[in-house]
């Protein structure tokens, strides 16, 4: 069974904050591997990459996974930023994105929605898996 998980690199962060893109760049993956392996050698010329979330898939490919998120975020391409070596799934996210809806299911659930949301790369991972698997 495959598995979709999101990656997190703090030097390509840095490097996409630098850029002028942002530093929430987040790579979305799709793999029959162990994701923990993949990271390890790296993307983007990168070795600091850490799986935030993974979560088993049945019937979904990478290719398919990216282009749903696309539809709702930025796709960083590869061909534009050499820096990234030709790594496919890299996503720029918009963390307001991830507030309403974080908001949203608050408000769903029936919770404080007046409270102020702090987001952490787990919430930005849960939202980026959300909207590739719908």
């Amino acid at each position: 069974m495959a598995t979709i998980f999101v990656a997190r690199s703090t030097a390509l962060a840095k490097w996409a904050s630098d850029v002028g893109l942002s530093k929430h760049v987040y790579k979305l993956g799709v793999t029959d591997e162990d994701p923990k392996a993949l990271a390890a050698a790296g993307w983007a010329g990168e070795a600091d990459w850490a799986i935030l979330r993974k979560q088993p898939v049945e019937g979904l490919s990478e290719a398919e996974a990216i282009r749903r998120l696309a539809l709702k975020e930025k796709v960083i391409d590869p061909k534009l930023y050499p820096k990234l070596k030709g790594t496919e799934g890299v996503f720029k996210v918009v963390p307001a994105n991830v507030e309403n809806q974080r908001l949203v299911q608050r408000a769903l659930a029936g919770e404080a929605v007046r409270v102020l949301v702090k987001l952490k790369p787990a919430d930005f991972a849960d939202y980026l898996i959300g909207n590739a698997v719908k």
